[in-house]
């Protein structure tokens, strides 16, 4: 079966994107950082064979709107739907034709396909696979979908809070074969933000 991995996205526009970040470097760094980030990660992670990728989106009338997204060939865009955050994980993780599932946010500009890679492979012998990140919430969330995932996987989480990761755990079944990748940095500061601009430069051919 095809393993799918679902890129979550919200439209890349100055004053609507990482608030809490542009409360320490500005709206208009912040909507660098995130534009700059989306475009790298589709990119880096849409051109890998070894799965499908799609772009889901918020707003959905935006995923028909040219010039906002990456022009990655055989990247799908598709709208995330309506909810909550947890409302619109799940509906890939029910909807996408048979196979894993993987998704990732575009906030953790570190994420490189090999991280991919590993969490398809693990989600071979496990139902699910998250990449914690340092902040307490995580940066990708994999279901195997044999068994179906549970309704309300998602309800009761703490979004954008230290108790993400802990409350999503809570609500698998109990029986679940969980595993975890490495955690990343989740860059949503301004502090963070500095520390992956050290990276960046440090790392630079």
């Amino acid at each position: 079966m095809t393993p799918h991995l679902v890129i979550f996205a919200r439209a890349p526009r100055r004053g609507a994107v990482k608030r809490r970040l542009a409360a320490d470097i500005g709206p208009g760094a912040a909507y660098r950082f995130y534009r700059q980030t989306l475009f790298d990660v589709t990119r880096r992670l849409g051109g890998d064979p070894r799965w499908r990728t799609w772009l889901a989106v918020t707003p959905d009338l935006d995923a028909m709107r040219p010039g906002l997204w990456p022009p990655v060939p055989g990247v799908q865009l598709i709208g995330q739907g309506s909810g909550d955050l947890g409302m619109r994980l799940a509906r890939p993780l029910r909807r996408l034709p048979p196979g894993p599932v993987i998704i990732v946010g575009t906030d953790i500009p570190d994420i490189e396909s090999r991280y991919i890679a590993s969490g398809f492979a693990a989600l071979g012998n496990h139902d699910f696979v998250f990449g914690p990140a340092t902040d307490g919430g995580y940066w990708l969330v994999g279901a195997r979908r044999c068994p179906a995932v549970p309704r309300g996987l998602f309800r009761n989480v703490r979004w954008s809070s230290n108790h993400a990761l802990a409350d999503t755990l809570a609500g698998l079944p109990a029986d679940a074969r969980v595993t975890m990748l490495d955690a990343l940095d989740d860059v949503d500061n301004g502090a963070a933000w500095s520390a992956w601009r050290v990276r960046r430069t440090v790392n630079k051919p």
